[in-house]
């Protein structure tokens, strides 16, 4: 993987072929593997679908050359899109509730775009109706609004699926991914299932998430400190497909906070919170294969490390539990 030996002609080409890089805190007989997305040019998975959301957009027509994206993100996606936005021309806006990381606020800025916060306590929601009142007020402004746009999906489904499959020649048999707009995980989901139609899947939320309800599981809704994925309000968020997934981890906080200081201690993975809860559930279905409660094509299973730990430095990411301000 990551197989840039060439120069190329612009940033937007070094985006994809990320590492996939084995875990050693699991099952010696199931084989654990993480998708390191740091490696992409804005250092998250979110640059993906920035890159193949505005070609596709620009492709159809549905924004014209030179006009304005308005998106509202809790910031790699604003990281993504502003770094394809100005390669390709377009301006670009961002509608960032005000809880959340100062650090992609700043990259968004440095890249050349706007950003407008809104009340936290308005959540992602209001983030969405400001982005959409924004639109409206402008001229040749759109949406891309990643939560809803099949496009995000796409990208998985046409980059990160084949990409795991190549890199392990197809010998997949669980796929162990955040959810936050769902994208990630059904892009892969909808490619590895082509593959094998036993391949287990499995979507990873924080404790107080309400993902787990759309399968029928009791969920109790809470704040949490993991940030990028989790919903509190299902309906936002349109490309969760229940049908392709098996099982939803909920991962409480500390847990994951746990996870990601030892993956960095132990195993020199610089990684966030979204990526502490992902790697606690790809063990926990390790485990499950391990102990012969799940049958799957493949002992191996795959993850998503979808960005850096370096976003959250502010937040004190590696300090005590207590005092990371999630």
């Amino acid at each position: 993987m990551t197989t840039h030996e060439q120069p190329v002609d612009s940033v937007l080409e070094t985006i994809g072929r990320t590492p996939l890089v084995r875990l050693r805190d699991g099952p010696e007989d199931v084989r654990i593997y993480a998708k390191l997305e740091t490696f992409n040019p804005g250092a998250s998975i979110k640059d993906r679908i920035g890159r193949y959301i505005l070609e596709r957009m620009l492709d159809r027509g549905d924004v014209a050359e030179g006009g304005t994206i308005i998106e509202p993100t809790a910031g790699n996606t604003g990281i993504g899109l502003a770094i394809a936005a100005k390669q390709l021309g377009l301006d670009a806006i961002f509608v960032v509730p005000e809880r959340f990381s100062i650090e992609k606020q700043q990259l968004m800025a440095a890249l050349d775009a706007e950003i407008i916060n809104t009340p936290t306590d308005a959540g992602m929601g209001g983030a969405i109706d400001r982005a959409h009142e924004l639109a409206d007020e402008l001229d040749d402004a759109v949406v891309p609004q990643q939560f809803a746009n099949p496009l995000n999906t796409e990208a998985h489904y046409e980059t990160t699926g084949p990409e795991i499959y190549e890199a392990l020649d197809g010998a997949v048999g669980a796929v162990v991914a955040g959810c936050g707009t769902a994208g990630t995980l059904m892009g892969i989901a909808q490619y590895g299932l082509e593959q094998h139609p036993e391949t287990h899947v499995a979507a990873v939320e924080p404790e107080g998430s309400l993902y787990g309800e759309v399968l029928g599981d009791d969920r109790e809704e809470g704040e949490y400190k993991t940030e990028g994925i989790g919903t509190h309000n299902v309906d936002t968020n349109e490309l969760f497909d229940p049908e392709l997934v098996d099982a939803v981890h909920a991962v409480p906080d500390r847990d994951a906070h746990d996870e990601l200081k030892r993956l960095a201690s132990e195993e020199g993975h610089l990684v966030a919170s979204s990526a502490g809860a992902a790697s606690v559930a790809a063990k926990r279905v390790a485990r499950q294969i391990a102990d012969g409660e799940l049958d799957v094509p493949h002992d191996t299973v795959v993850t998503v490390f979808a960005d850096s730990s370096e976003r959250y430095l502010s937040k004190g990411i590696y300090r005590s539990f207590e005092e990371w301000d999630g």
